[in-house]
């Protein structure tokens, strides 16, 4: 077995130990390639079409490329093993809980007579997997750094704690010399990534907290531009975002899970804040940051969501101002509170539910863009080489190609399909 390929699905979380675990993999002599001896598939479990994605894939793979072995990982293989073990095809499970041990896994026993798991109790967890990055799939001018794992909260409807463990940090001194090492091979922005980001360092106390690694990282390294994922409303203190409004060096970017603006769905879902905390964070976000890039995740159908609630959720997602969203209809799993809740809603509806917050996610994209037009950003080229994203998050179709991971300075255009257009030639910044 000398070749491997890993294919991710899920969250930047996951990307980055995908991209962990191909840097682990080529420690053990193995190379990439299209046609490998070993698929790694690293999953996803936030949704029962997530599960059903992947037992297509492996059974279509095996069809396709019969002499490859298939070795699933990530969070599928930690709640589902022995299901996913019985797929024809499937030569090991390895759960979260061994992800930092594959590479010792399939060069110890390359050739197992049957499905091999490897799965432990995942909230005896301590050690923080990673591995040097070399930038993710698709993307390699915005490696994903991921700093954290874990989550301590217990959302009603997330299997996501029970699948990850406690929440955990990576050392500050790793985040340091890697983001530095980053910077020295040419990346021009990193984006920071965890299960619950804004989490990282609390299990440490005072003053290693995400502001304060914020601020030695830009004090103590040279990476151009830092661009924080997802943050738990709450999170985003006023230090934070006073941070990131105080520095070009943070990207102008808030991306803030809401999941519903009803009160009342919000505690059947035992999240720890309220519209109006919500609504306060949001508020201060743009106060601070007049240009900001500002984004929610919300959930549709939940069980026993009213008329009337999401009417309220969807009125309160249109006051606040969001400028893109990303909508989930909400998909029962097992093991979580939610599954076992009274009165599910219809599919057709939540379907119907998901519509309607799409259009409104593309409403608020498109007045925010047009807000910009004939204003000037800067932003990094993106692999493709035909479009830059600024540093809040516009995606810019540009006039001509560049080579990517170019820093420059676009002037927006006009609207398009896919974003803002240029106006200009643009400016290539030193």
């Amino acid at each position: 077995m000398k070749t491997f390929h890993v294919q991710n699905f899920g969250c930047r979380a996951s990307q980055a130990d995908g991209a962990a675990l191909e840097a682990s993999l080529a420690e053990k002599g193995l190379t990439q390639s299209a046609t490998p001896d070993l698929i790694v598939f690293n999953t996803c479990t936030v949704t029962a079409s997530a599960d059903q994605d992947l037992r297509y894939l492996i059974r279509r793979t095996k069809r396709e490329n019969p002499n490859a072995r298939i070795l699933v990982t990530g969070c599928y293989a930690q709640r589902s093993s022995e299901e996913i073990a019985g797929l024809e095809g499937v030569n090991w499970v390895v759960g979260n809980s061994h992800k930092g041990s594959i590479g010792d896994i399939v060069t110890e026993n390359p050739t197992p007579y049957h499905a091999e798991v490897h799965v432990g109790n995942i909230f005896d967890q301590n050690e923080f997997f990673t591995a040097p990055v070399e930038g993710p799939a698709g993307d390699r001018a915005r490696p994903n750094l991921k700093i954290q794992d874990g989550c301590n909260n217990r959302c009603s409807f997330c299997i996501i704690p029970s699948v990850r463990g406690k929440s955990r940090s990576a050392q500050p001194e790793w985040v340091l010399a890697e983001t530095e090492r980053l910077s020295s091979s040419g990346y021009p922005e990193i984006v920071l990534t965890g299960i619950n980001l804004g989490r990282w360092g609390r299990e440490w106390g005072a003053g290693r907290q995400l502001p304060d690694l914020l601020r030695r990282m830009l004090e103590e390294t040279s990476i151009r531009s830092i661009r924080l994922s997802s943050v738990e409303p709450m999170d985003f203190t006023t230090n934070l975002l006073e941070l990131m409004s105080s520095t070009p060096r943070i990207a102008k970017h808030v991306h803030a899970p809401l999941q519903s603006g009803s009160d009342s769905v919000l505690r059947r879902m035992h999240r720890k804040y309220r519209p109006r905390h919500y609504e306060d964070r949001l508020r201060l976000a743009r106060q601070l940051m007049p240009h900001a890039a500002i984004g929610a995740d919300v959930m549709v159908g939940f069980p026993g969501e009213t008329k009337e609630e999401f009417e309220e959720s969807r009125a309160f997602i249109e006051a606040m101002p969001l400028t893109y969203l990303h909508v989930f209809t909400y998909s029962e799993r097992p093991g979580t509170k939610a599954a076992t809740m009274d009165a599910p809603v219809p599919m057709e509806l939540r379907r119907e539910r998901n519509r309607i917050l799409q259009e409104l996610s593309l409403a608020k994209t498109r007045q925010f863009h047009l807000s910009l037009l004939g204003q000037r950003f800067s932003a990094v080229t993106l692999n493709d080489q035909g479009t830059a994203l600024t540093t809040n998050y516009v995606r810019v179709q540009l006039n001509e190609a560049r080579p990517a991971s170019q820093w420059i300075e676009v002037e927006l255009g006009a609207i398009t399909s896919r974003g803002v257009r240029e106006a200009n030639p643009l400016l290539v910044l030193t």
